[in-house]
């Protein structure tokens, strides 16, 4: 029956969002629709769409309507399944969106609105965002002609449509996550360079952690504010909660007191530890509440005039106790922050309408600005374990791959997020659709532990279905966060994912079975074939960490992609660093989401090197046999890769899927 539904919906990012039974169910449902009309358009889903749960439930049909009609234009256009259901995740998630649902805490830093297409935009959030650009973006040699931008104009959106700002921004949160060699950055850019922006700043927000499903090229080439705006939202928001964490921040460990309590520290999302770290300060006042949010809970101000007054209380306007007006009062905690040298990033009137996402923001500078914790504790019951327990490189990487696949909630941690086995389950069944019995399925939220060993139980059963080594593995392992279980089951699914991907684009039409090893033989052929002698006999082979191999694989398969003049020899640690940092950026520009950093190169870690090549594999194959040959040297002309992908190897839908060619 899977194989049916792959042929109903042939785009596999399309698969991605739906399980089997929603994607029967819905077909159904579209099948009745188009009876009723015989001829199905988008001027017909207003009213027909009333029946579908939150779309129906949360939309008038007036807004329903509006709301395609800003996303479509032309709503003559005739719908066939696939429209259909591109209509149904857009309006689906405006309705979380407006009723608040589908965030994974009440501190989602606009999370929402990435995955999502709300068309209105905050004003006050907008200037917020403006100013921080304007501030770290300030001495930019390329960008300084176009800031200070002007928050009360739309030249922000205009200013992304070139991809550069985004990019840069980008570099800000995470220094060196792009390598700006690979960055166009001419002063008038064709539609091809544009796109290749584009291109590097979504595969790139993706490997930090951004959720970019649902979001294309065209969404910034067209300056859609709403996606733009959520876009820049969660890249600042990795800036301002970059610090906390024990690795950067040993300080935080005042926050607890036994090693249990910092292994169960370091486990929690950094929105959360900047809660528990205002309710500490919170404690040492006069204020009793708990603060569980950044929302409904700081609306009175109560809470900010009490934690500044802790941290810094040479600057406390006595009368701020006294006032009984909540605007009154917000306006007094600005001024005490503006005294201690804080950026607002907020207004007063934010502050009593709770917004989430800029009280987030205050509340993480003044942590950066002021913490007021000491480290008078002893912590050598972690040191050994600090390493250990944070997240590793790969799991980072794994991390940040299964939130690209677009889970019902957000992946923080690993080990602790996937215990219930619901979103193990979620990927599974995106990876091979149909796979999972959700009738035995046990859906959370799960207080009973058996009910999450049933969903355990069942992810194992089926990576033994998929031919995974889990030896003497059982459900309770996962349940009971045995992390180098987990990891091992994870990189397995990953590098599932990536063989079916592959399975499906070429070998489709007889279901011939891809290796890593006609992985390996692939690259050496492509490379073989440009007039390169490299070679490489495997994926963990030292000869690979100078990233000679992977530049030439990079060249072969599109010739225009390297700027050989900006490649060092590759003999010195640090020229084999800024080789595997170009490496990256270019693979990336090109269309490939990948999840690994210059040290996975330059190490040889297997497992990412393997990713790297299939994820380069999978973007050639998926290109028309036409867009292969060389372009001219001076040409402008290049491939337009999808990024709207939610893959390890960017599984974007492909019309090439099958075509026929050279076998690898």
């Amino acid at each position: 029956m899977s194989g049916y539904v792959g042929i109903l919906v042939s785009d596999p990012l399309l698969q991605n969002q739906f399980t089997q039974v929603e994607l029967r169910s819905l077909k159904t449902q579209f099948m009745s629709m188009r009876r009723d009309s015989g001829k199905l358009t988008l001027g017909d889903l207003p009213s027909k769409m009333s029946r579908l749960k939150v779309v129906g439930e949360n939309l008038t049909e007036g807004e329903r309507g509006a709301f395609i009609e800003d996303v479509y234009q032309n709503m003559q256009e005739g719908v066939d399944f696939e429209l259909f259901l591109r209509v149904y995740l857009k309006l689906q998630a405006h309705a979380s969106a407006r009723t608040g649902s589908g965030a994974k805490n009440s501190s989602a830093f606009l999370k929402a609105a990435t995955t999502t297409l709300l068309h209105t935009i905050s004003e006050s959030e907008k200037a917020s965002y403006v100013a921080h650009i304007n501030n770290y973006l300030k001495d930019d040699e390329f960008l300084k002609k176009y800031l200070p931008i002007d928050p009360s104009t739309n030249d922000l959106f205009e200013i992304a449509k070139d991809g550069v700002l985004l990019c840069k921004l980008i570099n800000v949160a995470v220094p060196g996550t792009i390598d700006e060699r690979a960055i166009n950055t001419k002063s008038q850019l064709n539609p091809w360079e544009r796109n290749e922006n584009h291109t590097l700043c979504l595969n790139s927000a993706k490997a930090i952690g951004c959720t970019v499903v649902n979001i294309g090229n065209e969404d910034f080439i067209e300056g859609r504010r709403h996606l733009v705006l959520g876009v820049v939202s969660q890249i600042i928001k990795i800036q301002l909660l970059a610090d906390l964490n024990l690795k950067k921040t040993p300080e935080l460990v005042e926050l607890v007191d036994d090693s249990k309590d910092v292994e169960e520290l370091m486990s929690l999302p950094p929105e959360k530890i900047l809660l528990r770290w205002m309710n500490f300060h919170l404690k040492k006042s006069e204020y009793r509440r708990i603060v569980t949010n950044f929302s409904f809970d700081v609306k009175d101000a109560e809470a900010y005039a009490h934690l500044l007054n802790v941290l810094a209380p040479e600057h406390v306007d006595s009368s701020i106790f006294k006032v009984k007006d909540p605007l009154q009062r917000a306006k007094l905690v600005l001024q005490h922050a503006d005294r201690m040298g804080c950026k607002r990033y907020l207004t007063e009137r934010d502050i009593v309408e709770g917004c989430p996402n800029l009280n987030l923001a205050f509340v993480a500078h003044i942590f950066q600005h002021r913490n007021g914790l000491r480290q008078t504790k002893q912590i050598s019951f972690i040191e050994g374990s600090l390493e250990d327990n944070q997240l590793s490189r790969e799991e980072k990487a794994l991390c940040f791959w299964i939130n690209s696949l677009g889970p019902s909630t957000s992946v923080d941690n690993v080990f602790e997020d996937l215990r219930n086995g619901w979103i193990l389950l979620e990927t599974l069944d995106k990876i091979s659709m149909g796979i999972v019995n959700w009738k035995i399925a046990n859906k959370p939220p799960i207080k009973m532990p058996f009910k999450k060993v049933e969903n355990c139980n069942q992810v194992v059963n089926l990576g033994k279905q998929l031919k995974f080594s889990l030896v003497n593995v059982a459900g309770n392992d996962i349940v009971q966060g045995n992390k180098k279980l987990i990891l091992a089951y994870l990189w397995q699914l990953m590098r599932c994912n990536m063989l079916q991907l592959l399975k499906n684009l070429r070998f489709h039409s007889n279901g011939k079975e891809i290796s890593d090893g006609d992985i390996l033989e692939w690259a050496n052929s492509k490379v073989r074939g440009s007039g390169s002698k490299s070679r490489t006999t495997s994926f963990k082979d030292k000869s690979l960490s100078d990233g000679t191999f992977f530049l030439e694989l990079l060249s072969a398969v599109q010739p225009r992609a390297v700027n050989w003049s900006l490649v060092t020899s590759g003999v010195t640690d640090e020229e084999k660093k800024m080789n595997a940092s170009y490496i990256i950026s270019i693979a990336r520009k090109l269309g490939c989401s990948i999840f690994l950093l210059p040290e996975d190169i330059t190490e040889v870690n297997q497992k990412m090197i393997l990713t790297l090549t299939a994820s380069i594999m999978y973007w050639f194959l998926k290109q028309p046999v036409e867009e292969r040959a060389p372009p001219t040297p001076d040409s402008d002309s290049g491939s337009q890769p999808d990024t709207s992908s939610s893959s390890a190897t960017d599984d974007s839908g492909s019309e090439s899927s099958t075509e026929s060619g050279s076998s690898i």
